[in-house]
């Protein structure tokens, strides 16, 4: 069996490393030096298990740009491409999923093609009426940024958006290459729109938890109590559980913040207040820690990494970027110590490359989280991380 996978961002790679253990399989992509890296067993993303398995594994896997190639040949076509919420249309930006779609069956109308990518509820059964197909399928990924062949190995759950034996076939992929053993992976087989609920629904259910204890936080903080010693307490309770739990800026990163919003759109028709809570409560969040900054009057402010969480490389949607551009509209100068990127500055702001600059000439340090390299100058250093964790 072959199987092609479109798209090579951590979705899309991890998947590919993960099923070439056992199949062959095409990862398809537009970007050469992406294609070259991934030929060559160099990872383009950080991640540390999907660097070592593709250094290290023999893998039956090809990076290319040949779309007839990979289309043709394979029995199943997995799409994970991102899709960005729009801001103007309220909802994510599904051309790149539909065109895909479109050029698969031109080349292929008998392969089954898997969506990986997030979409709106009720978007796979409108593309199944459009292409006048039922064989796309809609099964949602639950992976973390630098953990996603990790989560990929040692899945929380898999579930497959139907109930045909295709479906059936392409969840049993999913769990024979994982690392767990059968009777540890639950597969669950529902409706595409359920499957599509399930994903939007988890993340904003992950949203809300963050948004709860940074509200916890904002209290705690505004009546001067020990954020640490209140949450130990709440989360002893088993029904809450000691995760999850750690204070930041805000949430941010590839998903949580696009999931919430489209969920909140499509409750456009349904009454709702906890949902629309969600959205809003992060935009709380980050003005309570505007303003907390500006009450320690600063004139430099410097800015301690851009990466969402440590062993990361991404920079999209992170708290920490909303945080500084509100400062600097109320007249805050801001620097930058970020060693990922490679420019000299980001955003119009100057990148800093000695920490030792960066911490002389920063008033006041702002860090979502806490790393080694601040521990001796925390005196200079805003931060809401409780538990040094991400």
């Amino acid at each position: 069996m072959k199987i092609t996978i479109v798209g090579t961002g951590y979705v899309g790679l991890s998947l590919a490393v993960l099923l070439s253990q056992k199949y062959e399989v095409f990862a398809l992509d537009i970007d050469q030096n992406k294609i070259d890296k991934i030929n060559n067993k160099i990872s383009p993303i950080k991640d540390n298990i999907l660097e070592k398995y593709l250094k290290e594994k023999n893998l039956n896997l090809l990076a290319t740009n040949d779309v007839e190639k990979s289309y043709v040949q394979s029995s199943f076509i997995i799409i994970a491409i991102p899709t960005d919420y729009d801001t103007k249309t309220g909802s994510f930006n599904t051309a790149g999923v539909e065109k895909v779609i479109s050029e698969i069956l031109k080349f292929n109308n008998n392969t089954t093609i898997i969506i990986k990518s997030t979409i709106p509820l009720g978007f796979t059964e409108k593309m199944r009426k459009r292409f006048n197909t039922n064989k796309i399928i809609y099964s949602p990924e639950f992976l973390r940024e630098n953990k996603a062949l990790y989560d990929n190995l040692y899945p929380s759950r898999i579930i497959v958006g139907d109930t045909t034996c295709e479906a059936e076939q392409f969840g049993r992929i999913l769990a024979e290459v994982s690392d767990l053993t059968p009777d540890k992976i639950t597969i669950f087989k529902m409706s595409s729109s359920e499957a599509e609920a399930v994903k939007l629904f988890a993340n904003t259910y992950l949203a809300m938890r963050i948004s709860f204890f940074n509200e916890l936080d904002s209290y705690s903080e505004h009546n001067n109590l020990n954020t640490e010693k209140i949450i130990n307490g709440i989360c002893a309770d088993p029904r809450i559980g000691n995760y999850y739990n750690n204070p930041s800026f805000g949430y941010g990163g590839y998903c949580l913040p696009k999931d919430t919003k489209q969920l909140l759109d499509n409750f456009s028709d349904v009454p709702n207040n906890i949902i629309k809570a969600v959205v809003e409560s992060n935009k709380t969040r980050k003005n309570f820690i505007v303003k907390s900054i500006l009450n320690q009057n600063p004139k430099i402010v410097g800015v301690h990494r851009l990466i969402m969480k440590e062993n990361s490389d991404n920079f999209r949607d992170s708290a920490i970027i909303d945080i500084f551009e509100m400062l600097r509209s109320h007249n805050i100068d801001v620097i930058i110590y970020e060693p990922l990127i490679d420019e000299e500055s980001f955003n119009g702001i100057k990148i800093i490359r000695s920490i030792d600059e960066f911490i002389e000439k920063s008033d006041l340090i702002i860090a979502n989280r806490l790393t080694s390299d601040l521990m001796l100058f925390q005196n200079k250093v805003y931060t809401r991380d409780v538990f040094n964790e991400n």
